[in-house]
């Protein structure tokens, strides 16, 4: 099953920063092409990906020209290949020519990553560890690059600092102790789920004790980790964060942990190569 985008309203309100950023007040270059004249381009992939940014690559020229016609090749979480046609676009020149550059940096942007999280996920192949986004993402496009780390196959950590409790080490010091603060958040926010972020294995023992629904493992060893999941015995999940990369992933799901977090898939992105070719 597809990942569901984002609401229509939030596609378009960041396809309208996009073009008030790049059009302003109006496309110089493009107003000097004759009125009425219209082009077919062709929208291909350079390099392998997995695709994703349809809705926002729609809405930048609906926006711009309702008159606008886009057929696709591909869907959201595709796999591309070098060469292969992602979509074509009609439409009158001009605000073709003046849309183009938006409607490319959201596909290269969203499917970098969810290229990267597609590369995470198949290091995970064969355990029951799942992973995890963070919130370091672009701002502006929280929504977009959670909904690309789903079409690469992760997962969604939580969106904001409105949907979930994460209590790190300046909250435990500003509330008195893990339990203080656990116990706050079970009383004033009950249903939302309550993470605690430890450091050592003691604070590990009272934050499950506290009635923390899950653990950060900030920067465990893996001796560490093992020992976690061994003493936790399923009673909270846990998460291990902290120095991940491709290469590590597969010894820290070995661990036994259920979930990995990164922000690596969202912030170290490399846009993927896409060009827009006009055809005769």
């Amino acid at each position: 099953m597809r990942p569901a985008a984002p609401a229509e309203e939030a596609v378009a309100d960041d396809v309208a920063r996009a073009l008030a950023e790049d059009v302003g007040p109006g496309d110089l270059t493009a107003g000097l092409l004759p009125p009425g004249a219209m082009l077919e381009t062709r929208v291909i992939c350079r390099e392998d990906a997995v695709f994703c940014g349809r809705p926002w690559f729609d809405a930048t020229f609906a926006q711009l020209d309702p008159a606008f016609t886009v057929e696709w090749s591909v869907q959201d979480g595709d796999a591309l290949m070098p060469g292969g046609e992602v979509c074509r676009v009609t439409g009158p020149a001009a605000p073709l020519l003046s849309g183009e550059r938006a409607a490319l940096n959201f596909i290269q942007t969203l499917s970098g990553t969810a290229t990267v999280t597609r590369e995470y996920v198949r290091a995970l192949s064969g355990s029951r560890t799942r992973l995890l986004d963070t919130r370091k993402t672009l701002p502006g496009l929280r929504l977009a690059q959670k909904y690309a780390v789903r079409c690469g196959g992760g997962e969604n950590h939580r969106v904001g600092l409105y949907d979930a409790v994460l209590i790190k080490e300046n909250h435990i010091a500003a509330a008195g102790s893990i339990t203080a603060a656990v116990q706050q958040a079970l009383e004033r926010h009950p249903g939302i789920m309550v993470e605690v972020e430890v450091e050592t294995l003691e604070q590990l023992r009272e934050a499950i004790a506290a009635g923390a629904r899950r653990a950060l493992l900030d920067n465990f060893s893996l001796d560490r980790l093992r020992r976690a999941v061994d003493e936790t015995a399923g009673r909270v999940e846990l998460e291990a964060s902290g120095n991940v990369t491709l290469d590590t992933l597969a010894e820290i799901a070995a661990t036994g942990v259920d979930f990995i977090s990164t922000g690596a898939i969202t912030k170290h992105l490399r846009a993927i190569d896409f060009s827009m070719r006009y055809l005769d």
